[in-house]
């Protein structure tokens, strides 16, 4: 039995007073505000008391809504015009979203009261509280996608790309009506798991296809007419107009992947299906040095991305380019460091700046840059020195290092060619030390550059100590290793600590010697044999009286100071001024140690002449040594007037034989302008001697020597960590310790794994013969 009370709450008495107010807010006319708040009550009334209602309700609320949308049907399908269908498309839906959006707010009790009864509904859900979960939207988006939306959507599809389409081509177009059409894809549909779906099956899907069959008739077209070359930069305007145009038209929200998908598509259609095209002009861009056209070929092609070909081309291009200009100025930089390391830098810097242009200094194009230029710095088919058993015969190792180390010395030496301010002596050695990275074999750099050190420490022709410290930091920053700068810092050291011994001891030779002003003229260099000892052995030698005489002084001097200490003496490495009378004039001559004693040997007897015999006699020195100082002197170089005369006369030093006389040329004059001056100073030391003949071939030898012991001190470094290595891994680890200093040769990885085994240092592993295990 229902009672008055619950009738007037009962859906058949609430009904009819909702219904007109339903159909007021389908049809967006006015609603008063006491009929808004009933529409509440009643609704909520009606849910509270009537457990039948909600089923009833939704039923009602469904037909209502379908009538309403039917009302419209006919009028928005009625237009026949594409861009009018749309229009009325998209007012008709933009009202009913809008009304989508605040007429499930009534009917909220409902909703409620249905989730009681399903009890389907988790506590994350009930916490979002968001509308598109709404039945009666649910209801109202179902009903617009079955009754319009499902009949029409090709229509509105094909418009809508119609008027994309016109924007490619770049006729006239109204961009909102596609902004609108795709609004309704994206919150049409009702699924709460994938509220984009409608919006990816059809908006996104078509958008995408119409993109790649626009594309895949325009851009062959385009190719067909204009070249691959042009086509770099349509490509690129192209792909920059269609991002463009994808975040205007195409959903960004969250959920959507639609820029991505488009990205893909304009990158397959625009780029990939023609990259075989575009790498084949890479070569002929690079030689041309096209930086525009290269700027876009690379950007197109990191797209994909594969820009391996463009590596490719760029390393042949740096290494056959660097070599060419290497060969064509040949015969200008063979004989000059300076010109040689220039010329480097010249490469180095125009290849840096093709990649910086071109390439946005992208790293990877920045490393291929490296390496082949490292082809070039250690290539031998220019440039090349012999080392006895370094490389199989037939391939010498590069004279770069030499050269650096030479080219060091000139900057560092005073008196250089050309006068440089500080600022560009460090910027040069800078540029060197760049240069000097990208140099396999560091360990002949290291040879020449401490041969270069020692002249100029010695010779005291530094042109600044600061300047030669922040080399060796320099050295030191780039990985050099620390024994090596160990033992260049030493060196500075010791000419520091020689500096005060020196003194001392002039200050005890003054009260001691018999001729004073010989103890103010001489000054000694005493030298840690460990930072600069040569193999060279001592070389015999009859000095000069006064020098004889003066070494047991010094010998008895250093024994007082410091107990227990051994002196060596390197005449070879000495040198000295003399006075030089001839009948013409007066000089200063520079000279070396022997070069002093053989001059010496004219003391008394300036007219005479004397045969190699007896200069060999006075001197004592080796024939190899006494050949080499008196050619010299009748033959250097840069004289026109030489210090000696001699007969007969021979082409080479080893052609003097016992019977040749020498003799002071009285007519020895210095030619400078091309006029004779009879007074002044000469150095006739050049590059000082700091090893003799036999010990040169010592000296290349050592470098070998060296790089066979440091192969076997890091192999043993590595099984003392490892316990237990591979070849390959041992070969890789030995490479990355060593490399700063050079890369050992297979053959002497080899050599020096069997040495330590045979020596016990390691063993095979019994089950493997590629492993080595090591031997505690």
């Amino acid at each position: 039995m229902i009672t008055d009370c619950q009738y007037k709450d009962s859906f058949e008495a609430k009904w009819p007073l909702i219904q007109p107010i339903l159909n007021k807010l389908l049809n967006q006319d006015p609603v008063k505000k006491y009929e808004w708040f009933n529409l509440f009550s009643d609704v909520h009334t009606m849910c509270l008391w009537d457990d039948d209602c909600v089923p009833k309700l939704k039923q009602e609320l469904q037909t209502n809504i379908i009538d309403f949308i039917t009302s419209i049907q006919d009028q928005i399908k009625s237009h026949e015009d594409d861009q009018a269908l749309l229009r009325a498309y998209i007012s008709s839906w933009s009202k009913f979203l809008e009304q989508s959006n605040y007429l499930p707010h009534p009917f909220s009790s409902m909703e409620a009261t249905n989730t009681k009864i399903s009890s389907s509904t988790s506590l994350s859900s009930s916490n979002q509280r968001r509308v598109p979960e709404s039945h009666v939207r649910k209801l109202m988006l179902d009903a617009w996608h079955n009754s319009i939306f499902s009949l029409i959507k090709q229509r509105l599809q094909t418009g809508v790309m119609k008027i994309i389409y016109s924007e490619r081509i770049g006729e006239p177009f109204d961009s909102q009506l596609v902004i609108g059409i795709r609004e309704s894809f994206v919150n049409l549909s009702s699924d709460p798991n994938d509220r984009l779906k409608i919006y990816k099956e059809n908006f996104e899907k078509a958008y995408v296809n119409s993109l790649i069959e626009f594309y895949n008739k325009n851009a062959l077209e385009f190719i067909t007419n204009n070249g691959i070359i042009s086509y770099l930069t349509y490509a690129d305007n192209k792909l920059k107009e269609e991002e463009k145009r994808a975040i205007k038209y195409l959903e960004t929200g969250k959920g959507s992947n639609s820029l991505e998908l488009h990205r893909q598509a304009c990158i397959d259609v625009l780029i990939t299906k023609y990259q075989d095209l575009i790498y084949a002009e890479c070569k002929n861009l690079i030689q041309n040095n096209d930086i525009k056209n290269l700027k876009y070929m690379f950007e197109l092609m990191d797209r994909i991305p594969n820009v391996d070909p463009l590596l490719a081309d760029l390393e042949t291009y740096i290494i056959s380019e660097g070599l060419r200009v290497l060969k064509a100025n040949f015969e200008s930089i063979i004989m000059d460091s300076e010109k040689y390391v220039e010329q480097l830098l010249d490469l180095f810097n125009k290849f840096t700046k093709l990649v910086e242009d071109a390439f946005n200094g992208d790293p990877r194009f920045m490393t291929s840059r490296d390496k082949a230029f490292k082809s070039i710095v250690n290539d031998t088919s220019i440039f090349q020195m012999d080392l006895p058993g370094a490389n199989q015969k037939g391939k010498p190792e590069s004279r770069c290092p030499e050269l650096l180390a030479n080219y060091c010395d000139m900057l560092l030496r005073r008196n250089q060619s050309k006068k440089l301010t500080e600022e560009e002596i460090k910027e040069k050695l800078s540029n060197v030390v760049t240069l000097l990275k990208y140099v396999q074999n560091k360990d002949v750099f290291m040879k020449y550059h401490k041969a270069h050190l020692t002249r100029r420490l010695i010779l005291e022709i530094s042109n600044d100590q600061e300047m030669e410290e922040q080399t060796v930091m320099m050295l030191k920053e780039i990985g050099m290793p620390p024994e090596y700068i160990n033992k260049l810092s030493q060196m500075f050291k010791d000419i520091k600590v020689s500096e005060d011994i020196n003194e001392k001891f002039k200050q005890v030779a003054r009260n001691n010697l018999h001729n004073v002003n010989l103890a103010d003229i001489i000054n000694i260099k005493i030298l840690n044999a460990g930072a600069w000892s040569r193999s060279s052995d001592k070389i015999a030698v009859t000095l000069p009286p006064e020098l004889e005489d003066y070494i047991p002084e010094v010998e008895k001097f250093y024994k007082n100071e410091h107990s227990g200490r051994k002196l060596t003496w390197h005449h070879l490495m000495s040198n000295g001024v003399i006075n030089f009378n001839t009948q013409n004039g007066k000089f200063e001559l520079e000279v070396t140690t022997f070069q002093m004693t053989v001059l010496f040997a004219w003391t008394n007897r300036a007219s005479e002449k004397i045969s190699y015999e007896s200069l060999k006699l006075a001197t004592e020195l080796p024939d190899n040594e006494l050949r080499r100082t008196l050619w010299q002197l009748v033959a250097y170089q840069k004289l026109k007037h030489q210090v000696l005369c001699y007969s007969p006369q021979v082409k080479q030093p080893k052609d003097f034989d016992e019977n040749t006389l020498f003799w002071i040329n009285q007519d020895f004059c210095i030619v400078r302008n091309n006029k004779a001056q009879y007074r002044g100073k000469l150095n006739l030391i050049g590059r000082l001697q700091l090893t003799t003949d036999k010990n040169r071939e010592e000296e290349n030898q050592e470098i070998m020597f060296l790089r066979a012991e440091r192969t076997k001190e890091a192999i043993v470094k590595i099984l003392k960590m490892r316990k237990r290595v591979s070849l390959a891994q041992l070969q890789t680890e030995l490479i990355e310790l060593l490399k700063n200093m050079f890369l050992p040769s297979k053959k002497l990885v080899k050599e020096t794994i069997e040495w330590l085994i045979e020596n016990k240092y390691m063993e095979r592993d019994e089950a493997s013969i590629n492993t080595f295990v090591y031997s505690t």
